[in-house]
């Protein structure tokens, strides 16, 4: 009902300018048809993007570039969905159970990150979720930090993000989440995996190893990563170390028993909003 009423109204979105420059530039000749345009109001048209993409870059303006970049992905082991599933189902088999768990675990994660502060002060934030070719949905969060609680120096880069694999002997519960979630898999199960391309991976795994934190240039910092000797055999047979993390943080690591990619952001926001950034 909501479309065909955008069909019928088009005048009131200036449509008719589409019909010069952009049906000159954009539409294909050989497609019969009139364009129908969405207005910002319809939740994820080109121009609803746009606005929104906007309305980020003017917080950008007002506060500076983001300072952390958080990726939650949802599990589909979690208690809530796994007691949740009649026999035979498997989570893939149920988007209204799992995308009704992570918007719970994600509203609790909101709340942690800007209202308690767990990382710092925020001052201003943006999000987005998308879902995965499977079903499952995952957030991309843009973080920016009051100015006392903003991150300067390695030491501060430390204290919120980690790339090793824990001591088991110290922390058994975040060593076990780490081996669980945080492991790059696709290259370490598979030499012919598909975030490979042209024999290498495409996400840069496994690091090199780094004795220390180095602020990177106009780029991700180089996280500490060091060659301590402590390798993990995966069920596959295949050895792992520290060059295989995936940098995350260890609070939320163990709260939400996910896959927590934290890392500082160096890079244009436009990423978020990669829907417009054609």
């Amino acid at each position: 009902m909501q479309l065909r009423w955008v069909r019928d109204n088009q005048k009131t979105f200036r449509a008719e300018w589409y019909s010069g420059v952009l049906d000159a530039l954009d539409s294909n000749t050989g497609d019969i048809g009139q364009r129908v345009i969405l207005p910002p109001t319809y939740t994820g048209s080109p121009r609803d993007m746009h606005q929104r993409y906007h309305d980020a870059m003017a917080l950008v303006q007002k506060y500076g570039k983001p300072d952390l970049f958080i990726t939650m992905t949802c599990n589909p082991n979690w208690e809530e969905i796994q007691r949740e599933l009649r026999p035979g189902q498997q989570a893939q088999d149920r988007p209204d159970l799992t995308t009704r768990v992570f918007h719970s675990k994600f509203e609790e994660m909101k709340t942690d990150l800007f209202t308690k502060g767990v990382l710092g002060k925020v001052v201003a934030h943006v999000h987005v979720i998308k879902f995965q070719k499977r079903g499952l949905p995952h957030a991309h969060i843009l973080i920016i930090l009051n100015e006392r609680d903003k991150l300067r120096s390695p030491d501060d880069y430390d204290r919120i993000v980690r790339a090793e694999i824990p001591d088991p002997n110290v922390e058994p519960e975040l060593y076990a989440s780490v081996l669980k979630h945080m492991i790059h898999m696709p290259c370490a199960l598979s030499a012919d995996s598909i975030c490979k391309k042209d024999g290498k991976c495409k996400k840069r795994f496994p690091k090199p190893f780094a004795p220390e934190t180095l602020e990177g240039q106009n780029s991700y910092p180089v996280y500490r990563r060091r060659n301590d000797g402590r390798e993990v055999t995966l069920s596959n047979g295949k050895v792992v170390n520290n060059s295989w993390v995936v940098p995350y943080n260890p609070w939320l690591l163990k709260k939400y028993e996910s896959y927590q990619c934290g890392d500082l952001f160096k890079y244009t926001i436009c990423e978020i909003f990669v829907q417009i950034c054609l």
